[in-house]
């Protein structure tokens, strides 16, 4: 079929062999229901990434909500706490126990981040994985 190694080359490729399959009349090359069955697919499977990222974006919007909010509170609780203390040694000893497990909680709220961002991406990439593995393309593991 087509020798094309990149997306962009395969959609000129399939706009070119149009233009010349409405010159010179339909060739053996292409049927005007391949257009129609390529078109669709990729279609299909647009739609599938597209509901796949929605999806991911979604999980990754609540997560971030519920961490600000635990965040929020565990601050407030923090401020009481400091200002509650009788002395500034063990206001400054609070604060620092708060910045220690703020600090751990948001290395493990980045790397939860990173994970959901990268199941993300690979369910949105599902839907492509037949029609680009067709041109040669391989899904990174």
């Amino acid at each position: 079929m087509l020798q094309c190694k990149k997306p962009l080359d395969i959609y000129v490729a399939l706009h070119i062999l149009s233009i010349i399959n409405t010159v010179y009349g339909d060739t053996d090359m292409f049927k005007f229901e391949d257009y129609q069955v390529f078109g669709k697919n990729g279609y299909e499977a647009m739609v599938a990434s597209a509901s796949a990222w929605t999806k991911g974006y979604q999980a990754m919007t609540q997560e971030m909500a519920d961490f600000s909010k635990k965040s929020f509170e565990k601050g407030s609780e923090v401020a009481g706490k400091a200002l509650s203390a009788g002395s500034v040694d063990k206001a400054l000893e609070v604060q620092q126990g708060y910045a220690r497990e703020a600090y751990e909680a948001m290395v493990g709220q980045a790397t939860k981040l990173n994970d959901l961002y990268v199941a993300t991406a690979k369910d949105a990439y599902k839907p492509f994985e037949a029609s680009m593995s067709a041109f040669g393309f391989k899904a990174p593991k």
